[in-house]
C-alpha cells in the first residue's frame, strides 16, 4: 500500500468525524427547538374528506371572529342555586369582557335542570400559545368571585391547556429518559466505557440532523408536527440509530479480532453490514411512508417525518460510527478485548445453548412457540379501537377532565360540545324539527346573531344557517356517536337542505371510521413493501413469506396481550383509533428488522456451511447483539410513558412488549426452528436450495 493510500485511510475517518462534530454543534440545538413549529390543535388533524371537516370549514363563516370556548361550571356541594345566585355568576364572568385574550362578552350563566350547577361560556382568542394558562387563570379567578361555590373550567380551551401541559418539556424530559435508559443498558451489557458513549453520540447527531430537517420543512408548511409526532420522532431516531450502531459495532469487533488493521476492519464491517442495515432501514422508512395513503392528517404527518429520522439514523451509523471506530480501534471496547467468533458447538454461552436446543427438536420448538403466540393472538379482537373516552385521554388527573365530568353530571352529556349542523336557510325549520326528533338529541336550535342556539332569528350567511344540537349522551361516548349517525341520516333525508353534521362527536366518529379504512389500505401496502425488500435481500420467495408471517403472528399476539393489560391492569376502556395502525407499522417493520439481521447472517453462513449450520452459526453470532438491540429499542419506546397521554402510553406498551416478544421468542426460537425443519427448500429459488449440503446438514431432522 502506498504512502498516499495510507494517509487517505487515516484522513477520511478524521474528516468524517470533524464533519459530524460540526453538524452536532450546529444542528444539535434543533432537537430542543422542534416544539416551536409544532401544533397541538387537534382540529388540524382531522380526516381530509370527512363530513365533520367540511362542517369545520363551513362554520367559520358564522363566527364573527375565530374563538376557542372555555366553559365555566359552578357547583356548591348539593346546594340548589337561585336566580339571584345565577345573576351573581353572570356578573362575575361579565367582568371579563375586554380583558386580554377574551373575545366579546361571556354568555349569561345558565342553571341546570336540577339547579345544582351553573354554566357560562367565555370565548377566548385562538392561538394564545403561552398566554393561554394566564388567560384561563383570569377566567377561573373571576368565576371564584361567586361566594360559596366551586368553579371549574371545561371545554376546548381547557383541554388545549392540559394538552400543552402534557407536552411541556417534552424535548428535555423524553430525550433525557430515553438516552439515560440506552446508556445504562449498553454499559451493563457491553461493559465498555467508550462504546456506549460513541453510540449515544451518534444517535444524538442523528436526532439533531433529523430535527433540523423537519424544523425547516415544518416552518415552510411542507410537513406538520404535533407533540405526538415530535415524541415519536425522538424515540424512533434514538432507537433505530442505536440498533444499527450495535449491529455495525458487533461486526467491527469480529473483524478486529481477525486482523490487526483497524481501518481495514472498519471498511469490512461497513461492507458486510451495509445490506442488512439499509434493508432494515428501508422496511421502516417505506412502512412509515405508507402512512401517506392515510386520510388522517396526523398519520400522514408521521410518515415523512419518521422516514427522515430513519434516514438520518442510517447516515450516522454508516459514516460517523465507522470513522470513530477506525480511529479508536480496540480502545473503543476497553476494558474488554475483541475475540474471534467461536464455532456454534463450542463453549457454553447462552446463545450456543439456545442454538443447541433449537437444533435438537426444531419441529417441536416452532409448533409449541406458534401455538403459544396463537393463544395470545386469540385475544386481539377484544382490543377496542373506538377511541379513548375524554376521562381517559390523560393518564393523570387533568383539570379539564374533572370539569367536563362535573358538567356532564348536571347538564346533558353533550353540553359544551354540540353537534353542529350546517344547512340551507330555506330548510331551517325542517332540519331543526328533524334534529329535535332524533333519538339521543336533547335540544336543537338555530344559532342567532347573539351566537346562542334558539335565541332570536337565525343568522343567515351565504344562504346557510347553523343549527346546534345538544346530545343527551356524553360527547365522547359510543351512544353519542350512534346519535350522530342517526342525526346525519335524518337531516340528509330532507330534500334540498344540503345538510352537513359536524362537531366534536362527529369528528371522533369520522376519525374512527377513517382509521378503520386506513388499516384496510395501508396494511397491504406495508406488507407488500416488506416482502419485496426481503425478496431482494435474501433472493428467496419462501423465506420472506415465512418471516412476514411470523412478525404478523407476533403483532396479533402483542395486541392480544395489550388488550388484557389495558383493560384489566391499566384501566383503559379503549384505545385511540390510530393505535392498531401505528402498532402494526412499527412492530412489523421493526420486527422484520431483527429477522433481517438474523437471516442476512444465516444466508452468509449457509453459503459456506449449508442451511442447518448456517442457521446455527447465524443465531449464535447475532444472538447477543440482536437481543441487546431489542432491549434498547423497547426501553426507548417505553420512555414515551413519561408523557401522560393515553395514546402514547398505549403505543409505548405495544411497541416495547412486541419488540421484546419478537426478539426473545420469534427471532430466537420460531424462525430458526422453522428454517432448520424446512431445510434448504426454504431458500427456493435461490441457489442455496439446490446446492446446500444434504444429509445431516441439509435434511429435515425429526422434531
Amino acid at each position: 500500500m502506498s504512502t498516499a493510500q495510507r494517509w487517505a485511510r487515516r484522513l477520511v475517518p478524521l474528516v468524517l468525524l470533524l464533519i459530524w462534530l460540526g453538524v452536532g454543534g450546529t444542528l444539535g440545538p434543533y432537537a430542543g427547538k422542534l416544539g416551536e413549529v409544532a401544533t397541538n390543535d387537534q382540529a388540524a388533524f382531522l380526516p381530509r374528506s370527512a363530513e365533520s371537516t367540511r362542517v369545520l370549514d363551513a362554520r367559520k363563516a358564522f363566527d364573527r371572529s375565530e374563538t376557542v370556548p372555555a366553559i365555566v361550571v359552578w357547583t356548591a356541594d348539593g346546594e340548589r342555586f337561585t336566580e339571584d345566585r345565577r345573576a351573581e355568576a353572570t356578573r362575575a364572568v361579565g367582568a371579563l369582557a375586554g380583558k386580554p385574550g377574551v373575545v366579546g362578552r361571556p354568555s349569561p350563566a345558565l342553571l341546570s335542570d336540577d339547579r345544582q350547577a351553573m354554566q357560562a361560556v367565555v370565548q377566548l382568542e385562538p392561538d394564545l400559545g403561552e398566554e393561554l394558562p394566564t388567560t384561563l387563570d383570569a377566567v377561573r379567578e373571576a368565576a371564584r368571585a361567586v361566594p360559596g361555590t366551586t368553579a371549574q373550567i371545561a371545554g376546548p380551551a381547557a383541554s388545549q391547556a392540559d394538552l400543552s401541559d402534557a407536552f411541556a418539556g417534552i424535548d428535555g424530559l423524553l430525550l433525557g429518559v430515553a438516552l439515560g435508559a440506552v446508556l445504562l443498558i449498553l454499559l451493563l451489557v457491553y461493559r465498555s466505557v467508550l462504546l456506549p458513549f460513541l453510540i449515544i453520540l451518534g444517535s444524538v447527531f442523528a436526532l439533531g440532523l433529523a430535527c433540523a430537517v423537519v424544523y425547516a420543512l415544518a416552518e415552510r408548511d411542507v410537513v406538520r408536527v404535533d407533540g405526538q409526532v415530535q415524541g415519536i420522532l425522538s424515540i424512533l431516531v434514538i432507537g433505530a440509530a442505536t440498533d444499527y450502531a450495535l449491529l455495525l459495532a458487533a461486526r467491527f469487533r469480529e473483524e478486529l479480532a481477525l486482523r490487526r488493521d483497524r481501518f481495514g476492519a472498519a471498511t469490512a464491517a461497513v461492507r458486510r453490514s451495509f445490506g442488512a442495515i439499509t434493508a432494515s432501514a428501508a422496511t421502516v422508512a417505506l412502512g412509515l411512508l405508507a402512512l401517506l395513503a392515510s386520510d388522517l392528517t396526523n398519520n400522514r404527518a408521521l410518515g415523512p417525518v419518521g422516514a427522515i429520522g430513519i434516514g438520518c439514523a442510517v447516515l450516522t451509523t454508516l459514516t460517523f460510527l465507522p470513522a470513530a471506530l477506525a480511529l479508536l480501534g480496540r480502545t473503543a471496547y476497553w476494558p474488554s478485548r475483541p475475540k474471534p467468533p467461536e464455532e456454534p458447538g463450542e463453549g457454553t454461552g447462552v446463545w450456543r445453548r439456545v442454538a443447541g436446543a433449537v437444533d435438537g427438536r426444531p419441529r417441536r420448538t416452532w409448533v409449541v412457540t406458534a401455538l403459544v403466540l396463537a393463544v395470545f393472538a386469540a385475544f386481539s379482537p377484544s382490543l377496542s379501537a373506538k377511541g379513548v373516552p375524554l376521562d381517559e385521554i390523560f393518564v393523570n388527573d387533568a383539570p379539564s377532565v374533572s370539569a367536563q365530568e362535573t358538567l356532564g353530571a348536571h347538564f346533558p352529556g353533550g353540553s359544551g360540545n354540540p353537534a353542529v349542523i350546517i344547512a340551507d336557510a330555506d330548510r331551517t325549520a325542517e332540519v331543526t324539527t328533524a334534529a329535535r326528533s332524533t333519538e339521543g338529541v336533547a335540544f336543537a336550535g338555530a344559532v342567532g346573531a347573539s351566537g346562542r342556539p334558539g335565541a332570536g332569528e337565525p343568522l343567515v350567511v351565504d344562504g346557510r344557517v347553523r343549527i346546534d344540537a345538544t346530545l343527551a349522551a356524553s360527547a365522547d361516548s359510543d351512544a353519542a356517536k350512534e346519535t350522530v349517525a342517526r342525526l346525519r341520516a335524518a337531516v340528509h333525508a330532507i330534500p334540498e337542505a344540503d345538510a352537513l353534521v359536524g362537531g366534536y362527536t362527529a369528528q371522533q366518529y369520522d376519525t374512527q371510521q377513517t382509521a378503520a379504512r386506513d388499516r384496510t389500505v395501508i396494511v397491504p401496502i406495508v406488507l407488500a413493501v416488506i416482502l419485496l425488500i426481503l425478496m431482494l435481500l435474501l433472493r428467496s420467495l419462501l423465506v420472506p413469506v415465512l418471516l412476514v408471517a411470523t412478525v404478523g403472528l407476533n403483532f396479533l399476539a402483542t395486541l392480544g396481550v395489550s388488550a388484557l393489560v389495558f383493560q384489566h391492569l391499566l384501566g383503559f376502556s379503549g384505545t385511540d383509533a390510530s393505535v392498531p395502525l401505528y402498532g402494526f407499522v412499527f412492530l412489523v417493520a421493526l420486527g422484520v428488522d431483527y429477522n433481517i439481521f438474523l437471516m442476512s447472517r444465516v444466508r452468509e453462513e449457509a453459503l459456506g456451511h449449508g442451511n442447518r449450520q448456517g442457521v446455527l452459526r447465524g443465531l449464535t453470532t447475532t444472538g447477543g447483539v440482536i437481543t441487546s438491540a431489542g432491549v434498547v429499542l423497547a426501553a426507548t419506546f417505553a420512555a414515551l410513558m413519561v408523557i401522560p397521554l393515553a395514546f402514547l402510553v398505549q403505543i409505548a406498551f405495544i411497541v416495547a412488549f412486541g419488540v421484546l416478544l419478537d426478539t426473545l421468542v420469534v427471532r430466537s426460537l420460531l424462525v430458526p426452528a422453522l428454517m432448520i425443519d424446512i431445510g434448504p427448500r426454504a431458500w427456493w429459488p435461490s441457489a442455496l436450495a439446490r446446492t446446500a449440503p444434504r444429509g445431516p446438514d441439509g435434511g429435515t431432522p425429526s422434531g
